[in-house]
């Protein structure tokens, strides 16, 4: 099966005083990958960063592409800034996402999960893999004894990776309680375990740093989920926000692509943005600035049929 989604993101910044200097960072530019393409993303910034064309004309694929970066998984970030006073900012994002099923989970296929571990641990002379880095802590995924041995319920001696990859899953979604606004952006995963409550950010780090205290490799994944899903099926929590689920890497299927939030293997209703160790590394827009006192961050996402 395939589909074809119209994603629409708008972040806005209403700033209480005014911003008298600013520079932000973007991780927004769509990717294509073995089950997606991507065409006609368009980005709005409004006011228009210095240095950027021309006031009041939309950026064009060219002027955009001078200003985009790639960091060492492949995404392109986006640097801006601004030296005159403004009190808001607008950033809007619109693209099209051609969409193809990917094969799902099998959990009879594989190793043992203790064999893949195995596979990934440092050894002198071995030839560095891509997972390699996704099996190692970071600041928002880092595994500690509590985590290890949450994963330990899903991972059963000699269960199989993605077996083992699916129990967790499901173990998270039946232990968590999706609650907005119980954690913060600078959440880390043992604390989000702790309190056993979170969005959809919180539930992919738990996934993660629970496959990084066990030697396994998981990475984390943004992007959209549908707005509104076809009828008579039942609508994905957070699909009116940005979304992120994981990737647990899987020798002999790839990377298993499961959004634990949901208790779903990632399908057609998943729009990919980007993705890294845990959310630090994709942020959708990040910045610094000088005044503007306490700002209010209004977020839109639509995701749509075409």
């Amino acid at each position: 099966m395939t589909a074809r989604l119209a994603v629409h993101h708008v972040t806005e910044y209403t700033y209480e005083a005014s911003v008298e200097w600013a520079h932000h960072a973007a991780c927004l530019a769509p990717r294509d990958t073995p089950w997606q393409t991507v065409s006609g993303w368009r980005l709005s910034i409004d006011p228009l960063p210095d240095g950027w064309g021309i006031e009041g004309l939309e950026l064009d694929a060219a002027e955009l592409a001078r200003h985009l970066r790639r960091d060492p998984w492949g995404n392109r970030h986006l640097s801006f800034g601004h030296a005159r006073v403004h009190e808001k900012l607008v950033v809007d994002s619109r693209f099209v996402a051609s969409l193809r099923d990917r094969p799902d989970p099998d959990p009879g296929r594989g190793p043992a999960w203790e064999a893949v571990a195995a596979g990934l641990r440092y050894r002198a002379g071995r030839a560095l893999q891509e997972a390699d880095e996704f099996a190692l802590a970071s600041p928002y995924a880092a595994p500690d004894g509590t985590l290890a041995a949450f994963a330990r319920r899903a991972f059963l001696p000699g269960r199989t990776l993605a077996a083992g990859g699916l129990a967790l899953m499901h173990q998270i979604h039946e232990t968590l309680h999706y609650l907005p606004q119980s954690t913060t952006v600078a959440t880390r995963a043992a604390d989000a375990l702790a309190q056993r409550s979170g969005v959809c950010q919180d539930f992919a780090h738990i996934f993660i740093a629970a496959c990084r205290g066990l030697g396994l490799a998981a990475r984390y994944v943004s992007g959209y989920l549908l707005t509104r899903p076809p009828e008579g099926a039942p609508k994905l929590v957070g699909a009116d926000a940005s979304h992120a689920w994981v990737e647990l890497w899987c020798p002999e299927q790839g990377w298993l692509a499961l959004d634990p939030t949901n208790d779903v293997a990632a399908g057609l209703d998943h729009v990919t943005l980007a993705w890294g160790r845990d959310y630090a590394d994709v942020a959708p827009l990040r910045g610094v600035l000088r005044g503007g006192g306490v700002a209010t961050l209004r977020v839109g996402v639509t995701v749509e049929p075409v």
